[in-house]
């Protein structure tokens, strides 16, 4: 099946011990699951398929998100944000400036 927009999710989660921190700290496995839950919800016209992933090694700003085919790099933290990248991106084709990763 081909999708209008594959997303990945970093939920790597690290040891406590762990110098470098982790996504899935910072909720980003919660936050992947709410936005999983509201594109079912809102059932939009695009074929959205939202993965979780491995470490995306952008650990400082995360949580992280890749959405293909753009690879587009977002760092989010809370509910608010995903509601703007599923309004802005994913609904509307703009890219959330403000939640915008440089790679």
């Amino acid at each position: 099946m081909n999708y209008d927009f594959h997303i990945f999710c970093c939920v790597n989660e690290r040891p406590e011990s762990a110098v470098r921190e982790c996504c899935k700290r910072k909720k980003s496995l919660e936050l992947r699951n709410y936005m999983k839950k509201r594109v079912t919800e809102l059932k939009l016209e695009k074929k959205i398929r939202i993965n979780q992933s491995g470490c995306l090694d952008k650990c400082e700003l995360g949580p992280i998100m890749v959405i293909y085919p753009e690879g587009v790099w977002y760092s989010y933290k809370n509910l608010q944000d995903i509601e703007e990248i599923i309004k802005s991106h994913l609904t509307n084709g703009t890219v959330v400036k403000r939640l915008l990763v440089n790679v």
